[in-house]
């Protein structure tokens, strides 16, 4: 979905500490996408993991970039957050941010293109750090300053490398979201994904346990189980992956209510093979048949009695590890989703390309004699329950908008 946007390198500078880290940064990228020096750009990597990613692989990847981005015109800011650096940069075609995340020795350890994250003052007053597993996650409590209405919703971001606003381009659907509930009375918590934050903490053998539901557990049992919010009810929001991972949540969080916004119903691999086909009729240029056969022969092979836990990630959906699929092919959210007995919101968009109507019917018919369930298609919206027009497409998420104001308050009623 955003196999571009989230390939993962762990790398380490053979520059002197000494150097600045900004510094250091900068001449990796330009060795890498200026230079185009693939050898020298590999000269970088740990030995450790050198043998994973060979020279002649990593120039494929940046060629992939070359072509997907144009290239490299220019750096337009730095910012960072701790060890993580966010280089704003201007492509040919596009603008997104390099991301790369050192180690307290200089040594780069992550790098990753994602949208760009804009960096504003935080505000102490709602900063909150949570400890989740071996990690902190980095979020924003958002509490009504009068009419609280003791509700607090949970944010829980779809696929990718996600920050706590969901960025994606010039559009904040979580921000939008989260200041809204605001102004109704109802408290939030919206938090950096993991892998936006700490993307050297996933491996291969990570699964989406480790990459989006224990957080979403940890994070609610934080206020389920805080004095400072007895009598409030927990809510949890999930989008996109994070709604096709709900009933998963569910079973480990147990909370007052559950939102689902744009998840799948159908198992991954099946999406991405109808998305990648939808794309190429689009626009073959840009997904070509070649790339729609490549995924249909990974779909095929992972959903085939040769795949197993040994299987390399080459040769599955989006580079993913083996033990990623394993668990995403043992996972069954029609069946787990029968098992939530709190109210649920199903909502969906009539012009989202990535997660479609079908699935929103699959959850409807599952859940048709749950009285608790409740169903709302907004046939303007996309993905990102953004107002749209014309034909869905990529395009969407270019065009800066905000969260639909019906949505808004059809999500603000069942919440309260």
């Amino acid at each position: 979905m955003k196999k571009l946007l989230t390939l993962l390198f762990i790398v380490y500078s053979v520059l002197s500490f000494s150097q600045d880290r900004k510094e250091i940064g900068n001449t990796f990228i330009k060795t890498l996408l200026i230079d185009k020096n693939t050898e020298k750009a590999h000269s970088y990597f740990d030995s450790s993991v050198a043998g994973l990613i060979p020279v002649e692989q990593l120039k494929s990847i940046t060629e992939q970039l070359q072509e997907q981005l144009g290239g490299l015109k220019n750096i337009l800011e730095v910012n960072h957050e701790g060890n993580t650096y966010y280089y704003y940069s201007e492509f040919e075609k596009t603008k997104l941010d390099v991301q790369l995340t050192f180690s307290d020795s200089n040594k780069l350890m992550g790098f990753f293109l994602i949208p760009h994250k804009t960096f504003e003052k935080p505000d102490e007053k709602t900063t909150l750090k949570i400890k989740s597993d071996a990690i902190e996650l980095n979020g924003t409590l958002l509490i009504p300053p009068s009419n609280d209405k003791k509700r607090l919703v949970v944010f829980v971001h779809g696929s990718g490398a996600n920050d706590r606003d969901e960025t994606i381009g010039e559009n904040k659907p979580f921000k939008d979201i989260a200041e809204y509930l605001l102004a109704n009375g109802i408290a939030s918590y919206r938090y950096d994904k993991r892998t936006y934050t700490y993307p050297e903490a996933f491996n291969e053998k990570s699964t989406v346990e480790e990459e989006t539901i224990n957080d979403a557990v940890n994070a609610a049992d934080y206020f389920k189980n805080n004095a400072d919010f007895k009598g409030y009810q927990i809510i949890i929001l999930g989008h996109s992956q994070g709604a096709y991972l709900m009933p998963e949540i569910a079973k480990k969080a147990q909370v007052s209510k559950y939102i689902f916004m744009a998840g799948n119903a159908r198992p991954l691999q099946d999406l991405l093979v109808e998305q990648y086909e939808y794309l190429h009729a689009m626009d073959p240029a840009k997904v070509s048949a070649q790339a729609v056969q490549e995924v249909k022969k990974q779909v095929a092979f992972l959903n085939s009695s040769q795949f197993n836990l040994n299987s390399p990630a080459s040769e599955l959906p989006l580079g993913q590890s083996a033990a990623y699929w394993q668990y995403l092919k043992n996972y069954n959210q029609l069946n787990e989703v029968k098992k939530i007995k709190a109210p649920m919101f199903f909502a969906q968009g009539g012009k989202d390309y990535q997660v479609t109507e079908k699935d929103f019917n699959l959850w409807k018919n599952e859940l048709k004699n749950n009285k608790a369930a409740v169903f709302k298609l907004y046939p303007s919206l996309s993905h990102l329950f953004i107002v749209g027009s014309g034909k869905p497409s990529p395009k969407d998420y270019e065009t800066k908008g905000k969260v639909d104001e019906q949505f808004l308050k059809d999500l603000t009623q069942f919440i309260l």
